[in-house]
C-alpha cells in the first residue's frame, strides 16, 4: 500500500516514519509512504508562494487551489488504472476517523492525504479533488500532519504484516484492562498495588469471561 503525503513540513514526518512499526513495514515493502512538499508545485517559481489571504477577508491565511491541484495530478499522472486510489483531506468538517473507516481505506492501493495549514484550503479542493474529507476528533490543530499520521497507522495495522507475527489484543479482542509483573508493586510502605488474582489463576475460561466483563 502507498501512502502520499503532501504538506508545507515533510520534515515532520522524518522521526515518526523512520521507527518502530513503519521503519519495519517500510523496509518489508509492506507500505510505501512518499511525502510531498507543496512547495514544489507552486506556480510562482520565485518564491514558492502557495497560500493568499482569503476572499471576503477575515484573519489569517488560505492555502490556494493551484499548488494542491498541480501536486494531485502529478502524483496520479502515472497511477495504473487497476488501482484504487482515494484523495483525502483533513478538514474539522470532515468524518469522524474511526475502526470502520480505516478498515474500509485498507481496501485501497494508494492513499493521497492531503494536509492543510494556516486557517484552512481552498473550498474548491474539497469540492473538486478531493474524494472526502475526514477529521480525527472535535478539536482544532495547527495541520493535517498529525492527522495523516493517525491515519497511516490506523489504516496500516489492517494490512498484513503490519504489526509483524502477532496482531495486537486490541485489534483482536477490544480493549480490556492489562497487567504484567511485578503481581503486586508497592509504590510506598504500606501500600499494595495488585493484579486481579482471576489473571494469575491460569484458568482460560475464567480469564476471557473477565476480559469480557472488562
Amino acid at each position: 500500500m502507498r501512502f502520499d503525503i503532501i504538506t508545507i513540513f515533510p520534515d515532520i514526518f522524518d522521526s515518526y516514519l523512520s521507527e518502530s512499526l513503519f521503519k519495519r513495514a517500510r523496509t518489508n515493502k509492506i507500505i510505501d509512504v512518499h511525502v510531498h512538499n507543496l512547495r514544489d508545485y507552486s506556480p510562482d517559481k520565485k518564491h514558492h508562494k502557495v497560500d493568499d489571504r482569503p476572499f471576503g477577508g477575515g484573519p489569517g491565511m488560505v492555502l490556494q487551489i493551484e499548488p494542491i491541484y498541480e501536486a494531485v495530478s502529478q502524483i496520479t499522472r502515472h497511477v495504473s488504472r487497476n488501482k484504487k486510489t482515494r484523495v483525502i483531506l483533513f478538514s474539522t468538517r470532515g468524518k469522524k476517523l474511526d475502526a470502520k473507516v480505516a478498515r474500509r481505506l485498507s481496501k485501497y492501493d494508494r492513499l493521497i492525504l492531503i494536509c492543510g495549514r494556516y486557517e484552512g484550503v481552498d473550498e474548491r479542493v474539497a469540492r473538486f479533488v478531493a474524494d472526502e474529507e475526514l477529521s480525527i476528533g472535535d478539536y482544532v490543530l495547527s495541520g493535517g500532519e498529525l492527522p495523516a499520521l493517525v491515519l497511516m497507522e490506523a489504516v496500516s495495522r489492517y494490512k498484513p504484516g503490519f504489526l509483524g507475527k502477532f496482531a495486537s489484543l486490541e485489534d483482536e479482542r477490544g480493549s480490556f484492562p492489562a497487567y504484567t509483573r511485578p503481581p503486586v508493586f508497592s509504590p510506598k510502605r504500606g501500600v499494595k498495588w495488585t493484579v486481579p488474582k482471576v489473571l494469575q489463576s491460569g484458568n482460560h475460561a475464567k480469564i476471557a469471561t473477565w476480559r469480557q466483563r472488562k
